[in-house]
């Protein structure tokens, strides 16, 4: 107990039980667990995103 009402415990708690095994993929071997896959895919979107999308450009040159 840390003396907080349970409404701040809750908010602050851990969106998933981080107490638990962790969960993994296996390639041959390559094993990885599916929380660093997750951030290396969100990190793959964004590196593609920022080669893809346009730089912003001035209207007129002066």
């Amino acid at each position: 107990m840390t003396g907080h009402p349970p409404s701040v415990e809750r908010a602050l708690s851990a969106p998933i039980d981080l107490n638990g095994t962790g969960h993994y993929v296996h390639w041959g071997v390559v094993q990885l667990s599916v929380a660093n896959l997750v951030v290396i895919g969100v990190m793959l979107v964004v590196f593609v995103a920022a080669v893809l999308l346009p730089f912003p450009r001035r209207r007129g040159r002066g």
